[in-house]
């Protein structure tokens, strides 16, 4: 079943209710993936993370938790999303363990080599320029740091996504993509669902 394109924007930049409720859903519907992206990542209690689109920022929540000694930031271009997990998160920006930003994701505020980590979920459909994206991850990505890159490829199922909002690329684009971005090691896991977390370095 085809999405409406109104529900599509929604979740290329959640507002109002409408933005709260699909937050609601996604959070539920991206538990899974979410669990097994921070598998991947390896967190250690002092690592520094970066997490690009935090959407309901449950997920800037378990990070936090893995990472006690350490500091989360993230970058959602939403400002419904951004005061939803900042509420959510409180206790933790209040300590200064979290920091949340509303900003563009092809241009970081952050300098070159501070974080350990990184993680972007379910974003590379709607960045007009997925190389930029990369290339400015691996700037701000420490020497050996690691990125991992959630997405479902491009299949039969994605034909149900409005083409005006989702941009969806196959496997080996992907791969290729972070290899011209900087990054020398790249390994793809599928989940069961068909989703592809690719891990790289």
């Amino acid at each position: 079943m085809r999405r409406p394109e109104f529900i599509a924007r929604q979740s290329a930049r959640p507002s109002g209710i409408l933005g709260r409720v699909i937050a609601w859903i996604m959070a539920r519907e991206t538990a899974g993936g979410n669990a097994a992206a921070r598998r991947l990542l390896e967190l250690a209690p002092t690592d520094h993370v970066l997490e690009i689109g935090f959407g309901h920022g449950h997920n800037v929540l378990e990070i936090a938790r893995a990472v006690p000694d350490g500091l989360v930031a993230g970058i959602d271009h939403s400002a419904d999303m951004h005061a939803l997990a900042s509420a959510l998160c409180g206790p933790l920006v209040a300590s200064g363990r979290v920091r949340l930003s509303c900003a563009d994701s092809s241009d970081l505020p952050y300098g070159d080599t501070t974080f350990d980590k990184a993680v972007a979920m379910n974003t590379l459909y709607f960045w007009p320029d997925p190389l930029r994206q990369l290339t400015e991850l691996r700037r701000v990505l420490r020497h050996g740091g690691r990125l991992v890159l959630g997405f479902r490829p491009k299949d039969e199922a994605s034909r149900d996504f409005p083409e005006a909002v989702y941009r969806f690329h196959a496997r080996a684009d992907v791969e290729q993509m972070l290899a011209r971005a900087g990054f020398a090691k790249v390994r793809v896991e599928a989940l069961s669902s068909g989703f592809l977390l690719a891990c790289a370095e």
